[in-house]
């Protein structure tokens, strides 16, 4: 029986594991509280997010949709390793699983079959959605999984678990796939490996990149309101693109989507590949400010 780590000591573990954290919007008060108990914590629970982009799904797992509120974990992991915290607290997360699963976890005894969905999981269980397609050909870097082990290792090493304490959602709730494409046997392997040792100590943060990263095609959409988009437009203006009237600004517009799709027609796009939503390419050699 454990009880949950604060914020800060949740953040000091995941940092002292040597991962790069960033602490998203109110992440320390977003939670579901409200909706259930959190504690007394068993385990580290490892998802796939079945969506593609960093920015984009790091909102969607803070804010969560209107099927499943948000948060929809703790952490987000991002293919360059980059962990996003987005809940403290209850998320909706591991939903209804097998009690038989739960028992082997907190025994930290193998993992019977999960047959059941009886139990709260959301209740026990801390959270990572890992940015991954989830269709077993999106790959996985190397600097995703070991922010993977890393941040299980990191938990685990708070509490006292060992490596037993980290499990897939696949092996919790019946007719999950998730995490598709690596093996969660493997990563407790890895995880067993890194507690054995001292922790990595700290990192720096990377460097702050020149240009605004691709925040994916979903990004781009009406209600979007962030400072990326003013800095696109500007761009836009820039190369001769800018259909604006007034602006650029930070809320998504059609404006916007006439003067990107102007400047996919000056990359040589055409038809619906000049559709005015942004795609990794061409938003690349737009070269956006990093905001």
């Amino acid at each position: 029986m454990a009880t949950p780590l604060s914020a800060d000591k949740l953040l000091k573990a995941l940092r002292d594991e040597g991962l790069h954290v960033v602490e998203h919007r109110s992440w320390r008060t977003n939670n579901r509280n409200h909706k259930g108990p959190w504690g007394p914590t068993h385990g580290v629970m490892i998802h796939h997010t079945v969506t593609s982009g960093t920015s984009s799904s790091v909102e969607l797992c803070y804010n969560g949709h209107s099927a499943l509120p948000g948060p929809l974990c703790h952490g987000v992991i991002a293919k360059d390793g980059t962990v996003y915290l987005v809940g403290n607290g209850r998320a909706n997360h591991a939903g209804l699983g097998d009690d038989d699963v739960l028992r082997a976890v907190i025994a930290e005894k193998a993992l019977p079959p999960d047959n059941e969905a009886n139990t709260d999981g959301n209740r026990h269980f801390y959270g990572f959605e890992c940015v991954n397609l989830g269709d077993g050909k999106d790959p996985w870097p190397a600097a995703q999984l070991l922010a993977i082990e890393r941040a299980s290792a990191a938990v685990c090493r708070a509490h006292g678990w060992s490596e037993r304490s980290v499990i897939g959602h696949l092996e919790w709730q019946p007719g999950k796939v998730d995490p598709r494409g690596f093996s969660m046997n493997g990563m407790r392997g890895r995880v067993a490996k890194r507690l054995g040792g001292a922790p990595d100590g700290p990192s720096d943060p990377p460097p702050r990149p020149t240009y605004e990263p691709f925040p994916g095609s979903a990004f781009f959409k009406v209600g979007r309101n962030s400072a990326i988009v003013t800095a696109m437009g500007k761009r836009l203006v820039a190369e001769g693109c800018g259909r604006y009237t007034v602006g650029p600004g930070p809320a998504w517009s059609e404006a916007d989507r006439k003067s990107y799709a102007a400047w996919q027609r000056k990359l040589g796009y055409t038809d619906g590949d000049a559709d005015g939503i942004p795609g990794k390419t061409s938003w690349d050699r737009l070269k956006v400010p990093n905001v």
